[in-house]
């Protein structure tokens, strides 16, 4: 009942050459774990549902996610945020380009979109 967000991207060679493979630094939650690396991403449910049917049971689950990309330079988390939207462009839409904004503490940069997922059940 997720998203298959990090099977597409750990799949994608763009995303895994930016990300990494074992592990790639694509977590859910919104959460990565302390210290990792940059560049890195992270994604979590913004809002789902079923799609409801009368006399039958839903097929299908829709979720809205968000995705946060995190870079020591804008031009890497942009390169990042880019991967990943050509990944995951042919299963699911890209629906709002969100901010851009740099840490105060860290400088990390990131930037942040919505993507509309449909999940087969």
């Amino acid at each position: 009942m997720q998203p298959p967000i990090f099977t597409v991207c750990a799949s994608d060679p763009e995303v895994a050459a930016l990300l990494g493979l074992s592990p790639t630094r694509l977590y859910p939650w919104g959460e990565a774990p302390q210290g990792v690396p940059t560049p890195y991403a992270v994604w979590q449910v913004v809002t789902g549902a079923p799609e409801n049917y009368l006399g039958s049971r839903p097929d299908i689950d829709g979720f809205t996610i968000q995705v946060d990309v995190y870079a020591d330079t804008g031009s890497t988390a942009t390169d990042v945020a880019e991967a990943i939207r050509d990944a995951i462009e042919d299963k699911a839409y890209v629906v709002r380009w969100g901010g851009q904004e740099t840490d105060p503490d860290t400088g990390r940069r990131r930037i942040s979109f919505d993507v509309d997922w449909l999940v087969p059940r």
